[in-house]
C-alpha cells in the first residue's frame, strides 16, 4: 500500500505544474472579462437616418400635445383664457378695469400699455391676436387708440325680443362677443342643465359670457316663458339644500348657512352680499331661488 502513494520527484513536479495551471484557467476564467463590442454600428448611415426619423417624429408627437392657441380678439378673453395665456391676476384685473370703461384694445402696443405684461410672454400669443377689419385696415386714421367709434346698439322693445328659451344658437350668434362655441354652450345650458331659463340672471352662469356681452344679449332677447322655480327658505333650509342651487358649490352653501346660523336668521337677501368672494352676479343669480317670507 505505500508504494502507491510514493511519487518520484518528476512526478511531483508534474502534480504541482497541473495543479497552478488549474488554478490559473480558474482564475483566468473568472477575473478576465473581454471587452464586447456590439455587432451594430451605430455610426452606418441607415441607422444615422432612422435615429433622425425618430427624432423627427418625437418633435411632431410633442407638439401635438402641447396647448394650441387660435387666433382670438383680445377684447373678449375671459379669466380662463388669460390664466392659459399666462396672465397674472394682477394683469387680468386691469384688462377688466379697462375695458368696463368702454374702452377697447386695438393693437398689441395697446394690450401691453393696459395689462403691463411683459415682452416675452406677450410675443407668446400676441401674434394670434385677431382684431375687427375696420381695425386693422381702417379708412381713415382720425380714430383714438384705446377707443372705438361707437357702433349704434340694437335696442329691441319687449314685444320684438327674441324669447331666450325658444331662441337658436344661429340666432344667439347676432349678438357681437357670441359666436358658435358661446352660442351652443348657451343652448346647452339652456336645455341640459336648467331645463330652460328662470331669469336672464342665469345668463351670468355661463362662461365665457362677461357683463358686456350680456347686457349686450338682453338688448335683442328676453326670457318670456320663464321655468318656475320652487323657492327655498333661507331661515330654515339645510347646507345641502342651498348647494342644490344651480351654479352654488356646496363650500358656498356652507358659508351661507354658517352665515344664516350666527345671526339667528337673516331679514333680506341682500345681507348675503357680506359673504366673503359673493359677487353681484352671483347674489342675482341665488336671490331667484332663496325667499326670506
Amino acid at each position: 500500500m505505500k508504494s502507491q502513494f510514493v511519487f518520484s520527484k518528476s512526478e511531483r513536479v508534474g502534480i504541482l505544474s497541473l495543479v497552478a495551471l488549474i488554478v490559473g484557467l480558474l482564475l483566468f476564467y473568472f477575473l478576465y472579462i473581454p471587452e464586447r463590442k456590439s455587432s451594430l454600428d451605430i455610426s452606418s448611415p441607415s441607422v444615422v437616418a432612422i435615429n433622425a426619423q425618430i427624432d423627427s417624429l418625437r418633435l411632431v408627437a410633442l407638439e401635438k400635445k402641447s396647448p394650441k392657441i387660435y387666433p382670438f380678439n383680445p377684447n373678449f378673453i375671459t379669466e380662463y383664457k388669460a390664466y392659459t395665456l399666462g396672465l397674472s391676476t394682477e394683469e387680468y384685473d386691469r384688462f377688466v378695469s379697462f375695458r368696463e370703461n368702454d374702452k377697447w384694445i386695438n393693437s398689441v402696443i395697446d394690450f401691453k400699455t393696459v395689462t403691463g405684461v411683459s415682452d416675452s410672454l406677450l410675443a407668446t400669443f400676441s401674434d394670434n391676436f385677431k382684431f375687427p377689419e375696420w381695425v386693422t385696415n381702417p379708412k381713415n386714421n382720425n380714430f383714438i387708440s384705446g377707443t372705438f367709434p361707437k357702433k349704434k346698439e340694437v335696442v329691441l322693445s319687449y314685444a320684438n325680443k327674441v324669447d331666450l328659451n325658444l331662441a337658436t344658437a344661429a340666432q344667439l350668434q347676432v349678438v357681437s362677443g357670441i359666436g358658435p362655441a358661446i352660442s351652443e354652450r348657451i343652448v346647452k345650458y339652456r336645455d341640459q342643465t336648467l331645463e330652460g331659463f328662470s331669469s336672464e340672471a342665469q345668463l351670468a352662469s355661463i362662461w365665457g359670457l362677461d357683463s358686456t356681452v350680456i347686457k349686450r344679449t338682453l338688448n335683442r332677447f328676453a326670457v318670456k316663458t320663464p321655468k318656475q322655480i320652487v323657492m327655498i327658505h333661507i331661515n330654515t333650509a339645510s347646507a345641502s339644500d342651498i348647494a342644490t342651487i344651480r351654479g352654488v358649490s356646496f363650500d358656498l352653501a356652507k358659508e351661507i348657512w354658517e352665515y344664516r346660523t350666527l345671526r339667528e336668521g337673516i331679514n333680506s337677501l341682500d345681507e348675503l352680499a357680506e359673504i366673503e368672494g359673493m359677487t353681484s352676479s352671483k347674489l342675482n343669480l341665488i336671490k331667484l331661488y332663496l325667499s326670506v317670507d
